[in-house]
């Protein structure tokens, strides 16, 4: 069994890097050529508190990749996925399946451009980040879900499983990777919030006056799955439950102290958003990830009002029209209230 990992970022190379050590053959594709380059010339470095080692990878640039692929698993950030699916889409087997290890719900385009059929689900919420080209660092672990979009339980589900787990034994299947999803955008929207600062990712959800600004972001992504007929599933302390219409003040205050605890034990302190931002320079994923979120909240008539200032702010801090601030924060605490009061 052959593994063609398209993105060798920070969750396709650290899950690959571990998929080859436990002796997987894997192929590496990134449109990153310099990454490509270390790779081919030091192997792939992981570093960081949980492990320490290099691999010799086979990498290539997308235009490198030849032959026919039986599992492809898409790693690339979430604006890159059609474009990526098409590239994909020449070099898939008749049989062949695409993964999409990615944030937000970007199995909708993958199924647009192979077909639903050839398309599997994951949900992943570990960390790591790209340090420099060739090295990554693996700051923490996290839930780690696996599923067909129909919620059966394959063949190829269950072989994927288990080359991932080389990387995470804990790794589960189910039968509802949509109410995963779903789960990870309601507590994704908090990462983009707290992103608008310079605070980590504690910081930001233990601050008494941005709780009600998080509380309400993921209030309005979850409304919106409820009424596509999703129940959102909870992970490593994020309890959709508490932040729905029957979640209380006290539900909350739990939820934030526990996905608090959570990231306290990682050595990533700050989102990948923040990175794209303060670091990388470069658009975030606000658009691919909370776009379609927005698109069905329009069709349904479920208004978002906070979601769509976040991505506002989002991208006037993408265009350097405004700094990562804290009076970010105010400036939805002061959308909320407004919305409050309409």
């Amino acid at each position: 069994m052959r593994w063609l990992f398209w993105g060798a970022g920070a969750i396709g190379g650290t899950v690959a890097a571990h998929a080859i050590r436990a002796g997987h053959d894997v192929v590496l594709v990134d449109a990153n050529a310099a990454h490509v380059e270390a790779i081919r010339a030091r192997g792939l470095r992981i570093t960081g508190p949980l492990a320490e080692f290099t691999v010799p990878a086979t990498a290539l640039t997308p235009d490198e990749v030849t032959g026919e692929w039986r599992a492809v698993l898409l790693c690339t950030k979430a604006h890159h996925t059609r474009q990526a699916a098409e590239q994909i889409a020449a070099r898939l087997a008749a049989d062949g399946y695409v993964a999409s290890l990615q944030n937000g719900l970007n199995e909708h385009v993958i199924a647009e451009v192979v077909g639903r059929e050839r398309t599997v689900g994951a949900f992943v919420n570990f960390s790591a980040d790209v340090l420099e080209p060739g090295v990554i660092h693996f700051g923490g672990r996290g839930a780690f879900v696996l599923g067909e979009l129909d919620g059966r339980i394959t063949p190829r589900l269950e072989e994927l499983r288990d080359l991932v787990a080389a990387f995470d034994p804990q790794v589960e299947v189910t039968d509802e990777i949509w109410a995963y999803l779903w789960g990870k955008l309601g507590y994704g929207i908090m990462l983009f919030a707290s992103a608008l600062t310079n605070a980590s990712i504690v910081e930001a959800l233990e601050a008494p006056d941005a709780q009600p600004v998080h509380a309400a972001l993921a209030a309005e992504v979850l409304a919106v799955a409820r009424a596509e007929g999703v129940t959102p599933r909870g992970f490593n302390g994020f309890d959709p439950e508490a932040f729905g219409p029957e979640g209380t003040e006290e539900a909350r205050r739990r939820s934030f102290a526990a996905m608090a605890g959570f990231n306290r034990l990682s050595a990533k302190t700050h989102s990948g958003v923040w990175r794209d931002l303060a670091v990388h320079r470069r658009k975030t994923e606000i658009d691919a990830q909370y776009g379609p979120v927005l698109a069905i909240a329009e069709r349904r008539g479920i208004p978002m009002p906070l979601t769509r200032r976040l991505a506002e702010l989002m991208h006037e801090v993408e265009d350097g029209r405004r700094p990562q601030d804290w009076a970010n924060i105010r400036e939805l605490a002061s959308a909320l209230a407004a919305s409050q009061r309409a």
